[in-house]
């Protein structure tokens, strides 16, 4: 892997991994149209550290006060109906379902899951789940015609059952082109959440299961069939830089404005990979290997 080839894949990464149409699979299609080979699992785990590393910044408040509440909740029963206390040990639940399967789900995330095949199906399916979410919260913010607006939860109303939810939505994200954000935010707005509580939850969840899969794959990096060390790391550092960009523009975006502009990305993305496959333009395995 080139150093041109790394700013590339960081930059893409950078401004992937907190939209709703999956970091993983920009990664693997950049690779696959350029011509170059697939950077592969332990690439794409390192550099997801780098924008995690953003999230830390960006949230730094709110995940100190959580990670303070939940030290403290240890020692002191009473706290442990705090909010923010709640909230962390809901991460730790949240974080299971993608931690059990992300190990034994392993050998098909680095092999079949990574098919341009399997990822043109995950864009196109979740951007319908995703557009189908979004129009339930627009109807319930706006009401209808014969009937009120309804007041879609917070945060502070996030039960252990919905903790489990969002952590099975972002278990689904081990599939290259479901898109974790895109998975946990859907998940949020199914269960009644409002898009900005469903957008920062889903960021703040992220961060225990980025990072360990980060570390777990840093025995990798460099290896036979990875990327070079030096390389990821240098894509770290700019999916870091343009990662915490692009999570300030998201924020503000989500608050006034509906996900429907990345529901038509995913399945226009999703329908033109199909078609080029179909075509025989391009090849379902294009890219693989290091």
């Amino acid at each position: 892997m080139s150093w041109f080839e790394s700013f590339i894949l960081g930059l893409v990464q950078g401004l992937t991994e907190f939209l709703p149409i999956s970091s993983s699979a920009h990664l693997r299609l950049t690779a696959a149209f350029a011509g170059w080979q697939d950077p592969g699992p332990a690439f794409t785990a390192i550099t997801q550290i780098g924008t995690e590393t953003a999230v830390l910044i960006y949230f730094r408040a709110d995940i100190a006060r959580i990670v303070s509440a939940w030290f403290r909740s240890l020692t002191d029963r009473s706290l442990r109906g705090d909010h923010d206390a709640r909230t962390g040990w809901l991460v730790i639940v949240g974080s299971l379902p993608i931690g059990v399967l992300g190990l034994v789900l392993k050998h098909h995330i680095d092999t079949s899951f990574r098919d341009l095949r399997v990822i043109a199906t995950t864009l196109v399916v979740m951007g319908v789940v995703l557009g189908v979410a979004d129009r339930l919260a627009a109807r319930d913010e706006s009401g209808g015609r014969h009937r009120a607006a309804r007041e879609r939860k917070s945060l502070r109303e996030l039960s252990t059952r919905d903790g489990l939810v969002y952590g099975v939505c972002q278990a689904m994200a081990l599939i290259p082109g479901v898109s974790r954000s895109g998975a946990t935010i859907s998940g949020g707005l199914l269960m009644g959440y409002t898009r900005a509580a469903a957008a920062r939850y889903s960021f703040l969840l992220a961060v225990p299961a980025v990072l360990a899969s980060g570390v777990f794959e840093l025995k990798d990096a460099g290896g036979p069939g990875q990327a070079p060390m030096a390389a990821t790391l240098f894509a770290a550092v700019i999916a870091f830089a343009v990662g915490y960009a692009v999570i300030a523009w998201f924020m503000r975006f989500i608050s006034s404005r509906s996900f429907m502009p990345f529901v038509a990305y995913r399945i226009v993305l999703g329908t033109a990979l199909f078609a080029l496959i179909a075509a025989g333009s391009l090849d379902p395995d294009a890219g693989e290997g290091l």
